[in-house]
């Protein structure tokens, strides 16, 4: 019966986890294109977009996350049978996106004088490079409304336990940008050629087009009628957005505190010249389609979590969680043979510079290791999550990133404090590494102690 019950529950995080797996692949897929794209155009092209996408993603990643918190709502409320409730939800993550949307736009367009603070007379930054990322940053910033619009519906249809729609849009815009970029970057059919900087017109445009399809999906799909047709009631429902920003929040910042370290690297880098920040970028590159696995399975773990504990089911939703884990591990142990048994082959797709390809060679087995702590931290958060314990995430995860990680990082890359010679590159990957053990450490630890709280208090805190 208990093996059942076990094998009942992994099959139903799996059916969720696989089209979000595939969503996430496909949404990674894109700056993999970009990168091998622009690597092929040139060395300056590469790294020029290695700089705007380390300032890029933490940027729209604090907005993904602030949004995210959308799901465990939405799926805790789907549990209660509270589904008037979840129409109301969506329409101030819109105001939220729509305001936030400004700021950021505002962010990227002055993302100059951010690169500036890095380039100094004793090690300054190449103004080719410097002119690719601010372009690409200055271009992709008009896709930023868009992409957080999809976002929030993306999040309504996950909470509904619905993962599929972005699994078929994320592949839609994939199969998209691949000849976008091409004509733009190349400067085909009469388009002037754009290099690095095309990669940030196609991602705007991309980003449109992603927010139409899942509309359209919301508008007429038959599963979700009933919210669409509850009425309107107000234009800022102060109560919800509170809600949204109180439990998003943490969960912004964690997101920014995690992958903000790759940007300040990549920034800390640019000195080291071109081959090591696109070494760097291309090893980022892998290790954002390998991210892609524990994600998803951390937010089929959030939607399922939120939904037993909406339907008053904590002991199933402590099961699930452990489940998650198992498979976490499974996963990562499988990921890490195959980044190192096919490292050869997967560098080629991005390079043939051989400088490049050698730098590379060393930091994918770093990316190997880097795989275990990272797929059990991304799950544990994830549980948390769907509890609705966002602080905790984004106290640890400052802790491990800033004040273990990227100080271990720069130590191990620039002195001799602790290594005979300056590691480099691998000095921060090394860094990565640990922030992330002790991360996973204290993620699960959370997790266990708020799992043996009284069942009363459990539910109480998933209801809020």
């Amino acid at each position: 019966m208990i093996k059942q019950a076990y094998r009942k529950e992994v099959n139903i995080i799996v059916k969720l986890a696989i089209p979000v797996i595939v969503a996430q692949l496909a949404q990674t897929g894109i700056t993999f294109v970009d990168t091998i794209m622009a690597g092929h155009y040139s060395a300056t092209a590469l790294s020029g977009v290695a700089i705007g996408a380390s300032i890029w993603l933490p940027t729209i990643l604090f907005g993904q996350g602030l949004l995210s918190v959308l799901t465990p709502i939405i799926s805790n409320l789907n549990g209660a049978a509270k589904r008037e409730q979840i129409a109301d939800h969506t329409r101030q993550g819109l105001m939220i996106a729509t305001i936030l949307s400004i700021f950021m736009m505002a962010f990227l367009y002055n993302s100059d004088k951010l690169i500036a603070l890095r380039s100094s007379i004793e090690n300054p930054i190449d103004p080719e490079m410097v002119y690719v990322a601010v372009h690409f940053l200055r271009s992709i910033m008009w896709g930023v409304p868009g992409f957080l619009f999809y976002l929030v519906y993306r999040f309504q249809c996950e909470g509904l336990s619905n993962t599929k729609p972005a699994m078929f849009i994320m592949f839609i815009a994939l199969v998209a940008n691949i000849p976008i970029n091409y004509v733009l970057i190349y400067g085909k059919l009469g388009f002037p050629e754009f290099g690095g900087i095309g990669c940030g017109i196609t991602a705007a445009i991309i980003f449109w087009l992603m927010f139409i399809l899942i509309k359209c999906f919301t508008l007429f799909a038959g599963s979700q009628k009933d919210i669409k047709k509850t009425p309107f009631t107000q234009l800022f429902h102060q109560s919800i957005i509170k809600r949204i920003m109180v439990l998003g929040l943490p969960l912004a910042l964690a997101y920014f505190f995690e992958v903000s370290l790759f940007a300040i690297i990549a920034l800390m880098i640019a000195p080291l010249g071109k081959e090591a920040v696109s070494s760097h970028q291309i090893i980022f590159t892998i290790s954002s389609m390998t991210f892609a696995i524990p994600l998803s399975l951390g937010v089929a773990t959030s939607i399922r979590v939120g939904y037993l504990l909406g339907n008053k089911k904590p002991e199933l939703a402590k099961q699930t969680a452990r489940i998650s884990l198992t498979i976490a591990i499974i996963s990562a142990l499988a990921v890490a043979v195959m980044l190192v048994l096919f490292r050869s082959i997967l560098i080629a797709w991005f390079t043939d510079n051989s400088v490049i390809t050698i730098l590379c060679m060393q930091l994918i087995i770093l990316l190997a290791i880097y795989q275990l702590s990272d797929y059990l931290q991304v799950t544990a958060s994830n549980v948390l999550r769907g509890y609705k314990d966002t602080k905790s995430i984004l106290y640890i995860t400052l802790i491990s990133y800033w004040v273990i990680g990227l100080p271990l990082g720069y130590i191990l890359s620039f002195t001799t404090l602790i290594t005979t010679h300056p590691m480099g590159v691998a000095g921060f990957w090394v860094g990565i590494i640990v922030g992330l053990s002790f991360a996973a450490i204290l993620l699960i630890a959370r997790m266990i102690y708020i799992q043996k709280q009284p069942v009363d208090k459990i539910l109480a805190q998933a209801s809020k």
